[in-house]
């Protein structure tokens, strides 16, 4: 009988390599850069019946920026989800249309009407998406490892509160801007230090979270079927809605409130998988929401908006009552790029780019849309349940949920579904601080996934040595 096996002193086959995805990537992004400049050539065509020099910088330019990020993460996140990148060009590409389809539809009114004509904002987007990109790279640069993160959580949450808590403090003439402080404004220049803070907070509490789990998963009373915390356990959301509820007294800001209590509530569910802090957190949140609207005017003003937009439509309701008819003139099919009027919703290109995107791609195109956040959203949340440790499960998790958070209080409020917030979509909307942190957002989500997708570290094989070779021991048997 023979025996079949590897030649004496053969070292065994070493194991293909794991496909990394970023080919798939490379196609990806192609694919995305067609469509962004087939929907350039067709604003152009409806809007001027020429094609301009815009187009040119517009599409080189997003071609140039995101052939250096896919680079970037071939480099530093080779095994990151191949998905997300291009879905986040994707959005950022069809922002940069909509927000030219909105400076030609601008050029043209200030013409019809004898004014100075406007500044183009694309010009603008594109330094900031230059800008987001670049602190895309050095994230990843800097965090060659996400668990590095956790060292430093409690530096990352004194850093993000008192960012949150900045403006708020500041003079209302370098900090308030309609009617919200949220800026740092300095000359022309402003920043929403918000924006930051959101992600330094994810990582405190998720540092947090995996250092203290054994206290909040701590058994308690049980009640209707549920374990309850105790009392005492009860500080981290206690301390998260009294911050929420200080932004809404001190920046008049509806939609950070909201955004960051939601991510605290989620992390603490995540980390203890118990529905008895939704519970206490969903009670919370309806008693703030109670509080804020007896309190304070500017809330009671937007819920009486959202109720009936059309019973002041000429002042408070205009916004939304022209967004409503925005979405209603798009219809299933839309007007087409460059055919429908989105410059009438005030603030079309930030607050407002849903209706504008609705107006002119109608349904189909905001379900393709809202499917494209999807895919970003789900393979954030996948990313979270494939990594090995605890932390960047919960970082992921906080990551990818600020995003679907926010995709759904703006989505909401500019439908009517819920009060009015001020928060845009990302990377859809114009403005700069939105979409540079939400770079860093991304990048850090390509690290964790890149962590989950790469392949453990083998072990070094120890040399076969035939039996008739090995040599032989003598050992003592004790008496």
């Amino acid at each position: 009988m023979a025996v079949v096996g590897s030649a004496p002193g053969r070292a065994p086959a070493a194991p293909s390599p794991l496909p990394t995805g970023r080919g798939i990537e490379l196609i990806l992004l192609a694919f995305a850069a067609v469509l962004v400049t087939g929907a350039l050539v067709l604003v152009e065509a409806n809007t001027s019946q020429e094609l301009t020099r815009s187009l040119l910088f517009v599409g080189l330019a997003y071609l140039g920026l995101f052939t250096v990020a896919h680079l970037a993460v071939r480099k530093f996140a080779p095994y990151a989800d191949p998905l997300i990148l291009p879905c986040v060009a994707l959005l950022n590409g069809l922002g940069l249309v909509m927000i030219h389809r909105l400076d030609l539809a601008n050029v043209e009114a200030a013409k019809a009407n004898g004014t100075t004509i406007p500044a183009d904002e694309i010009g603008r987007q594109v330094i900031w998406t230059a800008i987001g990109l670049a602190l895309f790279v050095a994230v990843m640069w800097l965090v060659r490892d996400h668990r590095t993160l956790a060292r430093y959580g409690y530096t990352a949450g004194f850093v993000g509160i008192v960012l949150l808590a900045l403006p708020g403090l500041l003079p209302s003439s370098i900090s308030e801007v309609n009617g919200a402080k949220l800026w740092i404004r300095i000359g022309p220049a402003g920043i929403q230090p918000g924006e930051f803070a959101k992600i330094l907070l994810i990582v405190f509490f998720a540092a947090f979270l995996v250092q203290k789990r054994e206290l909040f998963t701590t058994a308690g009373r049980r009640f209707l079927g549920m374990e309850l915390p105790r009392a005492r356990d009860l500080a981290p959301l206690v301390l998260a809605w009294g911050l929420s509820v200080g932004v809404l007294v001190l920046e008049r800001d509806l939609g950070t409130s909201l955004l960051f209590f939601g991510i605290v509530l989620v992390l603490l569910y995540a980390a203890t998988e118990r529905v008895s802090w939704m519970v206490i957190g969903l009670l919370f949140f309806v008693g703030g929401c109670v509080i804020a609207y007896q309190l304070f005017g500017h809330v009671r003003t937007r819920v009486q908006i959202w109720m009936d937009p059309f019973a002041d439509f000429d002042n408070a309701g205009y916004q939304i009552g022209q967004a409503l008819f925005g979405l209603g003139t798009g219809g299933v099919g839309g007007t087409g790029l460059g055919a429908g009027r989105p410059d009438l919703v005030p603030f079309a290109d930030s607050d407002f780019m849903l209706s504008s995107l609705g107006e002119e791609l109608g349904l189909i195109g905001l379900a393709a849309i809202l499917v494209i956040y999807l895919v970003l959203i789900t393979r954030g949340l996948r990313s979270a349940l494939a990594v090995r440790d605890s932390f960047g499960k919960l970082l992921a998790t906080g990551l990818a949920f600020a995003l679907a958070l926010q995709v759904f209080i703006v989505i909401g409020g500019a439908s009517k579904l819920i009060p009015l917030t001020g928060l845009t979509l990302p990377f859809l909307s114009y403005g700069g601080s939105s979409l540079v942190a939400n770079y860093a957002l991304v990048a850090l989500l390509l690290r964790v996934s890149s962590a989950a997708r790469a392949p453990l570290p083998r072990r070094p094989a120890t040399p076969q040595v035939p039996l008739a070779e090995a040599g032989t021991e003598l050992v003592e048997r004790p008496t």
